[in-house]
């Protein structure tokens, strides 16, 4: 960094050795304020400076701008980008910070906070948010995850309803990985599945295992203190939805309304209910390196009819009519007849709907669902009047597409 009369900063290069670098905090006055902010709106509309920090900015035009250098002696500014970096500057940094989050895994796991380690965010999915982190060291080392509730979720998931889900999957060895889940508060920690690779619906064996490991929870005769129906789920969705106002898209009333007339006609089969996941689909399995599946998160596990799986498995794996054929094929283990396929393709739709519905909502709170809403959609959109005629004209209408 080269500076001028005043201290002021003429020029910044990247390189060299024994010179002054810009690190740590930084003042802008409002004269600088002035004329940076025509730079940073002028970067933030070019595609190829959209990834650019402040500085460089700054430093593309320094002969324009006045900022002046504040001079610190070595090592008297230091720079942390993870926990760990913190904890090697300051060892009794764990032991003194003020955090839920540390005092909860410390209440659940019994370690010590210095224990802690190794903390980086996962994948963030479209309702939470998650990190991994260790506890302990060598052969003693564990790996966990940390799930944080996001924004909203509160008025969406029924936290005791997940929590009773998740215990139940653990008992029928259905999940290896849940350990603890806060009903009140929304956080959970489970264990973590390293090297872990998630299904893929389009390979036809394990499409099978999926497919048999649903069964095998619907047989299981337990039972959930909540129910789910997809399009009473939909339907409270919308209720959040139009609190910011009407639905004004072009077509919502008239899917809506078939959605409801097919409801009704597939209630009249008289099926009973079973505990189903309602949010199955392949990117809540987790498939360990000993080839050991396991299916995690359950915040919309509940009481409902058979078919909910399927028909969100279909929707959210983007299966194609052959593919998802197949799957209610493994899953019967034989080919269904008339009156169990068409109530498994009504599930499709009102899965496609009701995630649907929720999208428009999150989309509404100011999250970007992208694409997965045009996807619900589709599904919602284009199967309903198939599978309407299907009730409308008969049984004979399903067993000649099927055939």
């Amino acid at each position: 960094m080269t500076t001028g009369p005043g201290d002021r900063i003429t020029q910044v290069s990247v390189g060299g050795a024994g010179a002054w670098t810009m690190l740590g905090h930084a003042y802008f006055d409002r004269a600088l304020s002035n004329g940076f902010v025509p730079l940073l709106d002028n970067a933030i509309r070019r595609p190829e400076l959209e990834d650019r920090l402040w500085e460089d900015i700054f430093c593309a035009h320094a002969d324009e701008l006045r900022m002046v250098a504040r001079h610190y002696h070595d090592a008297f500014i230091h720079e942390f980008d993870t926990l760990d970096q913190v904890s090697g500057f300051d060892p009794t940094f764990i032991e003194n910070v003020d955090s839920n989050i540390f005092d909860n895994i410390v209440s659940v796991l019994g370690c010590e906070k210095s224990q802690i380690h190794s903390f980086y965010p996962l994948k963030q999915g479209l309702t939470n948010l998650s990190c991994h982190f260790s506890v302990g060291e060598g052969a003693d080392e564990r790996e966990y995850v940390y799930r944080h509730p996001g924004v909203g979720t509160e008025n969406m998931v029924d936290r005791a309803a997940e929590e009773a889900g998740l215990r139940l999957a653990r008992e029928l060895g259905i999940d290896n990985t849940f350990i603890y889940e806060d009903q009140r508060q929304g956080w959970k920690i489970s264990r973590f599945v390293s090297n872990a690779r998630p299904l893929d619906p389009h390979d036809p064996e394990q499409l099978k295992r999926a497919m048999q490991m649903c069964r095998r929870l619907h047989e299981s005769k337990a039972t959930l203190n909540r129910s789910f129906d997809f399009v009473d789920e939909g339907l409270g969705y919308e209720k959040l939805l139009t609190k910011r106002g009407p639905v004004e898209i072009p077509g919502y009333e008239e899917l809506k309304e078939k959605v409801v007339r097919l409801k009704s006609l597939s209630e009249r089969d008289g099926f009973s209910r079973c505990v189903s996941r309602n949010d199955f689909f392949y990117l809540n399995f987790l498939i360990d390196e000993q080839d050991e599946y396991s299916l995690i998160d359950w915040e919309y596990a509940g009481m409902s009819d058979e078919a909910s799986d399927f028909g969100t498995f279909t929707v959210c794996c983007e299966l194609f009519d052959k593919e998802a054929e197949d799957a209610l094929h493994f899953y019967f283990g034989h080919r269904p007849i008339s009156l169990d396929r068409r109530r498994s393709w009504s599930y499709v739709v009102f899965a496609g709907w009701c995630w649907y519905v929720w999208s428009l909502e999150k989309e509404a709170e100011g999250d970007n669902v992208g694409e997965w809403l045009l996807i619900y959609y589709r599904y919602a959109h284009d199967t309903v009047d198939r599978v309407l005629s299907w009730y409308e004209e008969g049984e004979s209408s399903s067993e000649r597409e099927a055939s």
